[in-house]
């Protein structure tokens, strides 16, 4: 097989879902809200003018990982890994950061994967234990593409959730003025007046994706009815939209319709 990744597998099977981009807008908040990473976007990205840039370029290196031969993934992640090289500096504060820093490395994946578990088991359909273990470990091929080494991830998928609880409750993690600034360009983007209704539901359903802790600190609106809106829209999107949908709608490009259930 010339392909990390089989099509039978669970990164496949997972990640061919466009659905999961209803959780781009989490996970970049909460890479933002490691400060480190939050100075190196602001530093290293045109984040002001193009907010969205920075998932798109990695959301296509992780789907030619995932779903491309072992020469196409071996390519998107050489350039990933070149990119990251440039991105160096300091904080306002003097701290050093370095987007090669495997905590932040590691950080970065944990976002991505922590979401995309998410966001498949609320909009698309509930996993098991097992799947979502087997999600976890298929991933960390694309994690050492990307220069995370064995001894830096977490071991087991329950170390992943540990790892995750750790970091959301820790005091490395949090909504600093860096990553409100950067969330802000995210969540309201120059945006032509027929799609603003579309990127205020985009929000909703990104506060609602929120730890309640991140989604107070970024001042992000919540109450009863809005999650009410939201608990309406998944239910009726995973128990209806998602069944009815054909394979060519609902599937990434790059995974090919016909792979999708």
């Amino acid at each position: 097989m010339d392909r990390y990744f089989r099509p039978d597998g669970a990164a496949w099977r997972i990640g061919r879902e466009l659905a999961l981009l209803l959780g781009g807008g989490r996970a970049l908040l909460l890479q933002v809200a490691h400060p480190l990473v939050a100075a190196g976007v602001a530093e290293h990205s045109d984040f002001r003018e193009n907010p969205w840039k920075r998932l798109e370029g990695t959301m296509n290196a992780v789907w030619a990982v995932v779903f491309g031969t072992r020469a196409q993934a071996d390519r998107a992640a050489r350039r990933v890994r070149a990119m990251h090289s440039r991105v160096q500096g300091h904080t306002a504060a003097g701290t050093p950061y370095s987007a090669l820093d495997p905590e932040l490395l590691l950080w970065v994946h944990a976002t991505l994967v922590d979401t995309a578990l998410l966001v498949y088991g609320q909009w698309v359909r509930p996993l098991g234990a097992e799947e979502q273990a087997g999600y976890y470990e298929e991933m960390k091929v694309a994690a050492r593409l990307f220069g995370i080494s064995n001894d830096a991830m977490p071991a087991t998928f329950d170390d992943f959730r540990a790892y995750m609880r750790l970091m959301l409750d820790g005091p490395a993690i949090c909504a600093g003025e860096t990553a409100r600034e950067i969330a802000d360009s995210v969540m309201h983007p120059p945006l032509p007046l027929p799609l603003r209704p579309a990127m205020e539901l985009a929000n909703l359903i990104t506060a609602g994706l929120m730890p309640p802790r991140l989604r107070r600190e970024y001042g992000l609106s919540w109450d009863p009815v809005r999650a009410a809106v939201v608990g309406a829209s998944r239910e009726t999107t995973r128990r209806v939209l998602m069944p009815l949908l054909p394979a060519r709608v609902r599937t990434v490009p790059a995974a090919g319709y016909r792979s999708a259930a």
